[in-house]
């Protein structure tokens, strides 16, 4: 059996941020970084046990402001008017933190731990936020795997209509809305019939549910990541080994935006896996599993 550490709370950047740990202590560390909404069990606990299996050390945790970490306050739900402002005016969007803000979260927590650097592997907005440690903290990263993420750079195409609208929802009232909601933004978000993954649904919805939500909080990190601007120009300074990973029909972030985070980091390799969308499926977990273990592991080497 391997090993596990189940959930504690570790104080960090003077937060509160709820982890989780999977295999063995001595093996490479592997951070995973969870994307805007989305608790750490979005990384599915047998998703984290394979990773593990391949000889890392993975910790998944609740980034601020979601589940079990710390709320924060204030901030209002974004506006379709706000978003134009910034689009076409270049009106800046206020919040009340920032990715980099974030990144130093992700950094505390491996004080805590004691880890001098780890492999990070970043979904969606948690690739945002390893790219940011990959450009603030290099020192810190021994590799680098951004997984349907983006540089923020404004020229990438926008969500789908049937995305954005999923994305700008108001928060569900009742228990009984939620769970409908769950199924009906994964629905969207997978692109697709994904049996495995909808027979799980049901059951994920209620352990998030169950955990807290925190629709203010997911308001908050949305502008976190619209105020924090684009990484593009900066990335080309990155020269930490790179893998970009992103689905082929990604509704939520274009696929554009995978291939400008490959072409902006120098030797970085991109992985356009066919058919994925803005989700992790059961029946691509293999072809992700295998990149993510071969590129860390390669990289480890090298380092050696």
């Amino acid at each position: 059996m391997l090993a596990h550490q189940l959930p504690q709370i570790a104080r960090a950047n003077g937060i509160d941020i709820c982890y989780e740990i999977f295999g063995d202590p001595a093996a490479e560390p592997l951070l995973l970084i969870m994307g805007l909404g989305a608790q750490m069990i979005h990384w599915d606990d047998d998703f984290c046990r394979q990773l593990a299996a391949r000889g890392f050390r993975v910790i998944r945790f609740d980034n601020r402001d979601i589940g079990k970490s710390s709320h924060f306050s204030g901030g209002k739900r974004l506006t379709a008017f706000e978003l134009l402002k910034q689009r076409f005016l270049k009106i800046p969007v206020a919040s009340t933190y920032r990715l980099i803000d974030m990144a130093k979260d992700t950094v505390g927590l491996m004080d805590v731990l004691g880890i001098k650097s780890a492999h990070l592997v970043g979904a969606s907005m948690g690739g945002m936020i390893a790219q940011e440690i990959a450009l603030s903290f290099p020192q810190r990263v021994r590799s680098l795997t951004s997984i349907m993420s983006t540089t923020g750079n404004p020229k990438i195409p926008p969500p789908t209509r049937e995305a954005a609208a999923v994305l700008m929802a108001p928060p569900p009232r009742t228990k009984e809305e939620y769970f409908e909601r769950f199924a009906k933004t994964w629905k969207v978000l997978r692109v697709g019939s994904f049996p495995e993954d909808e027979a799980l649904d049901p059951a994920r919805a209620a352990r998030t549910y169950e955990r807290g939500l925190n629709p203010a909080g997911v308001a908050r990190q949305l502008r976190a990541v619209l105020a924090s601007g684009s990484r593009k120009e900066r990335l080309r300074h990155v020269r930490i080994p790179t893998l970009v990973i992103h689905g082929t029909v990604d509704p939520l972030v274009h696929p554009d935006g995978g291939k400008d985070t490959a072409a902006s980091i120098s030797g970085a390799k991109l992985l356009m896996i066919e058919g994925m969308g803005h989700a992790l499926p059961i029946p691509m977990w293999p072809q992700i599993i295998d990149a993510i273990d071969k590129h860390a592991h390669g990289a480890a080497a090298k380092a050696a």
